[in-house]
């Protein structure tokens, strides 16, 4: 049921022309200030620049370039991703939109853009769009112009739209601050991690060399052993088992089976290295466990710092791909992973350094929660806002 002052419209009705496909020229091998957006490049809070490819200019190149104000829509895309859409901002110049999205624009004498964008990222309207997809893929599925058009759309008054709109911006520069934020105390930790770890920087009271050991040397490694599929269960029977890193969520173990049959066991707080691909993964377990043949367990001893090391070995983490061998698997073996060479300082070092660098996690995980609570809020609010089950009040103006 439509709102009171509210009316049901399809999108159609509101566009200024109508929605084009686009166009998907060769690309350059050269930059030529002209670019094409990837079909990666929509994103549900505007264009991501990296996913852009110089393009010449030909005439169907300018034909497709767009302007700010241009509504872009997936067209071809997984079932999650296809009717994905943003308005584009002029976030890149110059640039083209390819023939698996449709562009059009609202016109803003019956409806205020802003809101129409907001209204587009609904849970109603995203569900429409999926729904109506259709392929033979799987994978990958489409829809046209004609589904685009015949999106509904529940319509308040010109004003209500533009102060709904309002709120709603509201909420999404509170999450792009937020958004900043985390990634700004994601390079501090990056920078705090190259300098301390490696010994270019040394905390006060310290000095002194860094000594080069083998991983088998600082800590105790246990390589995971799979145990028999048979005795797999999901009636806790036996000990959780964590086989690689679908076993792994947020960089803590998250097993999903059991298994009555325990091979290689691994304790709470044992480093967790994933041996297959994604190789090098690290993480945290949460449990004792049986640990299967894509998972090693790392254990600080000799009075080193288990912190530390598990900061080290993040660290390490990327550097991990130039180890990795075979062609279906990527993977590391036992003696790659005992025979790594870990630079360590005496144990008061490592743990003043782990103190810093736990520090710096708990104010990203911090920033992680915000950022997760202020996305619901605005979900919860988009729910009560755009069906007009929560009404916003709209100041009238005397004449």
């Amino acid at each position: 049921m439509v709102p009171e002052g509210w009316r049901a419209e399809k999108l159609k009705n509101l566009l200024n022309g109508g929605v084009k496909n686009g166009y998907s020229p060769i690309a350059s091998e050269q930059e030529t200030g002209y670019w094409v957006l990837g079909l990666g490049a929509l994103r549900d809070d505007g264009i991501n620049p990296l996913e852009i490819k110089p393009v010449e200019p030909t005439d169907k190149v300018r034909g497709a370039l767009l302007s700010s104000g241009d509504f872009l829509v997936s067209r071809s895309n997984t079932p999650d991703k296809v009717g994905r859409s943003i308005m584009y901002k002029g976030e890149v110049p110059q640039c083209s939109y390819p023939d698996l999205m449709m562009r059009f624009r609202v016109d803003p004498k019956y409806a205020n853009p802003e809101f129409i964008e907001h209204n587009l990222k609904s849970s109603s309207v995203r569900r429409y769009l999926k729904n109506s997809a259709a392929g033979s893929s799987g994978s990958m599925v489409k829809i046209n112009k004609g589904i685009l058009e015949n999106a509904p759309i529940s319509l308040p008054p010109l004003p209500e739209q533009k102060k709904i709109a309002q709120i709603l911006s509201t909420w999404d520069q509170a999450i792009t601050a937020t958004e900043r934020l985390l990634g700004n105390s994601q390079q501090r930790k990056k920078g705090l991690m190259q300098q301390l770890l490696t010994g270019k920087k040394r905390l006060p009271g310290f000095e002194g060399e860094f000594k080069a050991i083998s991983l088998s040397a600082a800590a105790t490694i246990t390589m995971g052993t799979s145990p028999k599929s048979a005795a797999y269960n999901s009636i806790e029977e036996g000990l959780p088992l964590l086989q690689g890193n679908a076993d792994i969520e947020g960089r803590r173990s998250k097993p999903r089976v059991f298994t009555s049959e325990v091979t290689k066991v691994c304790q709470p707080g044992d480093i967790l290295l994933s041996v297959r691909a994604p190789v090098g993964s690290v993480a945290i377990s949460n449990h004792e466990a049986c640990i299967g043949r894509g998972i090693c367990a790392i254990k600080a001893k000799d009075m080193n710092n288990q912190e530390f090391l598990y900061q080290w070995m993040l660290w390490y983490e990327p550097r991990w791909a130039s180890l990795s061998q075979g062609s279906t698997f990527e993977s590391v073996n036992s003696s790659d992973i005992k025979n790594l060479l870990i630079q360590l300082p005496e144990p008061g070092e490592q743990k003043a350094i782990s103190n810093v660098l736990s520090a710096a996690d708990l104010e990203f995980e911090l920033l992680e929660i915000r950022l997760n609570r202020l996305k619901h809020e605005k979900k919860a609010l988009m729910q009560q806002l755009l069906t007009g089950k929560r009404r916003v009040k709209v100041e009238s103006h005397a004449a």
